[in-house]
């Protein structure tokens, strides 16, 4: 199969609204990570999604829809604060878990009784599915486990020939995956952490908890259970208070003749002075949307990546910190 990576425009929308209403794939950008989307009715097609990513089977994905799409049909019982929320940061970085009508493919919600809806906020995301104008059930567009794609590029190289098109919007600002809210219950309780920080939600919702999950439990939403976001390269994660054995081990490792890059904040940066270094910011919202750009670096570049947790660790580095870990630190 011969993969395409086109500008979205109108015959390049066109032709990927033909592939998709023909059950196959299109890779596609979001404010987060770009996406691998099939119609979400078609069983098939999403079936297929699992076998290109070679993703596990009881991994449930999240349902794309633009902004005037009518979830009625797919979704019940949509709670008070839900309807507030969307209404604040929608379309937004953020997924919101409802009960399920059973319109979309099983597959979709992987036997679950409930489907994540998500409206992303990126132009041409929203461009892409209203010319399609169906659900669309999408993971981020990369092999299963492997780091979160923020380039088309970053797609093709994981998923050059398996795909028929990738469309090109750009980097992704945003960086890491949508916030994951189950709304299923009298108070939403964060699934995935996100760019839509449980500070926000409070704000609106009055209230918000994080849930924990328990050994065995079932899958909620994407991101909880795999170890997920990793380089081709040997990593070590390092708190912010072990920096200086983060930079000791740095130097021991390239003394040893190993390619080792320190991936950190501008803040140990400037601490250090690596030569060898994958820069991630000074702001929660700079590193969260470099985060997965340096780790595809690091793995080019790289032997081994050290990666030094920032000081902060709440609000939006509590996301960040959440794909650190997996990518990183196991």
């Amino acid at each position: 199969m011969q993969t395409q990576i086109l500008e979205p425009d109108g015959g390049s929308l066109a032709l990927a609204a033909k592939i998709i209403k023909s059950g196959g794939l299109v890779a596609f950008p979001t404010e987060t990570v770009y996406g691998l989307g099939a119609n979400a009715f078609d069983g098939d097609a999403v079936h297929s999604i699992y076998e290109v990513k070679g993703r596990p089977q009881d991994n449930p994905l999240i349902v794309h829809v633009h902004k005037d799409y009518d979830i009625s049909g797919i979704v019940c019982d949509i709670p008070e604060y839900a309807k507030k929320l969307a209404e604040k940061y929608l379309p937004g970085p953020l997924t919101m878990v409802f009960r399920s009508k059973g319109a979309v493919s099983p597959a979709v919600s992987c036997g679950l009784d409930t489907v994540g809806i998500r409206v992303p906020s990126h132009p041409q995301a929203q461009a892409f599915l209203r010319c399609v104008d169906l659900p669309i059930a999408a993971p981020s567009a990369n092999v299963s486990k492997h780091v979160s794609p923020v380039t088309a590029r970053h797609v093709y190289a994981d998923l050059n020939g398996r795909i028929p098109l990738i469309l090109d919007g750009g980097k992704c600002a945003g960086g890491i995956e949508s916030t994951v809210l189950d709304c299923t219950g009298a108070v939403p309780c964060i699934l995935r952490s996100g760019l839509v920080t449980r500070e926000m939600i409070a704000e609106v919702a009055g209230d918000c908890g994080v849930f924990v999950p328990r050994p065995g439990e079932k899958v909620r939403s994407p991101g909880m259970k795999y170890k997920h976001y990793s380089p081709d390269c040997r990593t070590m994660l390092f708190t912010y208070a072990d920096r200086a054995a983060a930079y000791g081990e740095y130097e021991r490792l390239n003394g040893e003749g190993q390619r080792a890059y320190l991936m950190c904040d501008d803040a140990v940066a400037a601490e250090f002075l690596p030569d060898n270094l994958l820069a991630l910011g000074k702001t929660p919202e700079q590193i969260a949307a470099n985060l997965y750009d340096k780790l595809r670096e690091g793995e080019r570049k790289a032997d081994v990546i050290i990666a030094v947790a920032p000081e902060r660790q709440d609000g939006v580095m509590a996301g960040v910190m959440n794909r650190l870990t997996k990518a990183c630190g196991g």
